[in-house]
């Protein structure tokens, strides 16, 4: 985990050091002045002055802050003493790549005032070096208003792109494992009724044997149908991972409740025009294993399947007169509810269990947004 005072970049490439070349220029300035004395002092402060940014470069934690201050004196006594201000295109920079907020804003702060405070200063005080390259003095004093933003938010800008990246990738993995889920979830549905179907009819085939071949000779022929239609649908769903239609999805429903003789009834029409295919397809599934359910577990005599389209999302409400369920077995733990929630989160959809004279199962899911046609004709 970076600690807050690791403020700068892990790796500055050669930037600092493309200044090293300009370090040239403050003898110009130095060897002019009136003493020996004056002239050696202007030599250390440009020798400390390289030495401290090259080591505000590689330390970390408060040893920045340090450099950093040591730099800024220097900048201020090179300003007043010989008229140089370029220094402080120097700080300008190294503070412009602290990624620390509250450090850069705070020694941003220090290093604009000081560099206005020395540069009045120095015209105050009537330097000639400085009167005589007033353009060159101002150009300065304007990088060091905006160089160090510009550093920083490119910095910044630089860091969000690479934590986006990041992020994506991440997103492209879970994607990648969601449609593994998916197509577990679909496999699990898709062969479990037929499956289950298909033991039952076999073991009601091994009893009629004996005692009515003709009828054991039906079920033998139901079983082989059940197959080949899983073996379809298995296959359908493998090598061309297509999405199944609600109105075709209502046509086996239809089917799947007159071979177990309860009555269905359907409101609203099944042919979807707003809603994704795949959500669509989350839907269709969903249903499937909530008539399965009925079929299986409901006891019930009579089943209805609303579909109430409205302008944000589709609600479609399955409802049996069975013997219900009670609110403690509510809890998703089942491989049957859980997936059908799990299938509907993946669109950001809902699933709600009304339990009252028999079961309701309402599933929830978004539409397509769509322009209005006065809007979309602009």
């Amino acid at each position: 985990m970076q600690k807050w005072y690791q403020i700068l970049h892990k790796n500055t490439g050669l930037s600092p050091y493309v200044w090293v070349v300009f370090y040239i220029l403050p003898f110009y300035f130095i060897f002019p002045a009136s003493s020996t004395y004056e002239v050696v002092i202007g030599i250390i402060m440009i020798l400390v002055f390289f030495i401290c940014y090259v080591f505000s470069f590689l330390s970390k934690g408060w040893l920045i802050y340090f450099w950093t201050s040591v730099l800024i004196v220097i900048s201020i006594a090179m300003t007043l003493l010989f008229g140089y201000v370029y220094f402080s295109l120097f700080l300008a920079f190294f503070i412009g790549n602290i990624q620390h907020k509250i450090g850069f804003f705070t020694l941003y702060t220090i290093h604009l005032v000081s560099t206005v405070v020395t540069i009045n200063l120095g015209f105050i005080t009537q330097n000639s070096v400085m009167i005589t390259q007033l353009p060159f003095v101002l150009v300065s004093l304007i990088a060091v208003i905006l160089l160090p933003v510009t550093t920083y938010n490119r910095n910044k800008r630089e860091k969000l792109e690479g934590q986006l990246e990041d992020a994506n990738k991440r997103i492209s993995e879970l994607v990648k494992l969601e449609e593994r889920q998916r197509i577990a979830r679909d496999l699990h549905d898709t062969l479990g009724q037929k499956l289950s179907l298909i033991g039952l009819k076999c073991d009601l085939a091994g009893k009629l044997l004996s005692s009515n071949p003709s009828q054991a000779q039906t079920e033998i022929k139901e079983i082989r149908q059940t197959a080949r239609i899983a073996l379809k649908e298995v296959r359908e769903m493998v090598t061309h991972m297509r999405g199944t239609r609600l109105v075709d999805e209502m046509f086996r429903i239809k089917q799947i409740f007159k071979a177990a003789q309860i009555d269905f009834t359907l409101e609203g029409d099944p042919n979807l025009t707003n809603t994704s295919l795949m959500a669509e397809n989350v839907l269709s599934m969903c249903l499937k294993e909530a008539v399965t359910n009925i079929v299986k577990h409901s006891n019930a005599s009579a089943c209805s399947i609303v579909i109430e389209p409205s302008q944000t999302d589709l609600v479609v409400r399955v409802k049996d007169n069975g013997i219900g369920i009670t609110e403690e077995s509510v809890s998703f733990r089942g491989n049957g509810l859980r997936g059908m929630k799990e299938r509907l989160e993946f669109v950001n959809g809902s699933m709600e269990i009304v339990t009252d004279r028999g079961m309701t199962v309402v599933f929830r899911v978004p539409n397509v947004f769509k322009r209005p046609e006065k809007e979309a004709g602009i």
